[in-house]
């Protein structure tokens, strides 16, 4: 991933591959102070009644749980309890 910047991950769709679903986009980082190094992704939560009313809530994806960065999508290994 050498090279790529925020605005790169931040266009890429996330994918888990437990279930398929698309989760959305990055929409923000979470960054250990110390080191530099990314702890985890957030996404939006999932949107409410027909995709309209977005939940105020965020998924925090932790950066281990991601198993591949490719051109278009970041796939990653979660469990679906998790998102629900």
């Amino acid at each position: 991933m050498a090279n790529t910047t925020f605005c790169d991950l931040k266009e890429k769709e996330i994918i888990n591959i437990c279930d398929g679903a698309r989760l959305g986009c990055i929409c923000d980082l979470e960054i250990d102070d110390c080191t530099g190094q990314i702890c985890s992704i957030v996404v939006p939560g999932p949107t409410r009644f027909l995709g309209i009313i977005k939940n105020s809530e965020e998924l925090v994806i932790p950066f281990c749980k991601i198993q591949k960065i490719g051109d278009d999508v970041i796939l990653v290994d979660i469990s679906t309890s998790i998102i629900k």
